[in-house]
């Protein structure tokens, strides 16, 4: 039986300054679904970054429920 494999995001925060990264690769088992996701990025007006690790979809559904709540404050 094949499983699911998550990924790692990196965030950095130094003098004021924050980056974030991760890798674009989903995979199940030895098998790449697709080799370039966005499992980074930026919320709202821009000032919040994201990412996704892991169970994808769920994250992407919260993304999209963050951005409302960041819109409406």
């Amino acid at each position: 039986m094949e499983q699911y494999h998550g990924t790692t995001i990196l965030g950095v925060k130094k003098r004021g300054r924050t980056a974030c990264a991760g890798e674009g690769q989903v995979s199940l088992g030895n098998t790449v679904i697709k080799p370039n996701a966005k499992k980074v990025r930026r919320l709202g007006d821009g000032s919040v970054i994201g990412g996704s690790a892991g169970a994808t979809a769920d994250a992407f559904t919260l993304f999209v429920r963050l951005e409302k709540k960041l819109e409406a404050h």
